[in-house]
């Protein structure tokens, strides 16, 4: 389910997201969507998922620790 939503963002940051959906084919709203999963770590969540019998806190802990690995 989607809901509407308004957010103030930067006018570079939207400009250039605007330029990515052009590029990519895709929709604003979609490149926001997946750069937001992104960065809370959700597609790797379900990745870990549907690759492994971890609860849901054991692979948000796993996402967690990666998140941290990766900013090092």
């Amino acid at each position: 389910m989607k809901r509407k939503t308004t957010v103030y963002i930067d006018e570079e940051l939207l400009k250039a997201a605007k330029i990515l959906a052009v590029r990519s084919g895709k929709k604003e709203y979609e490149v926001f969507e997946e750069a937001l999963r992104a960065h809370m770590g959700l597609e790797v969540v379900n990745t870990i998922r549907k690759r492994s019998s971890l609860s849901e806190e054991e692979a948000m802990a796993l996402v967690d620790e990666e998140k941290h690995a990766s900013r090092r």
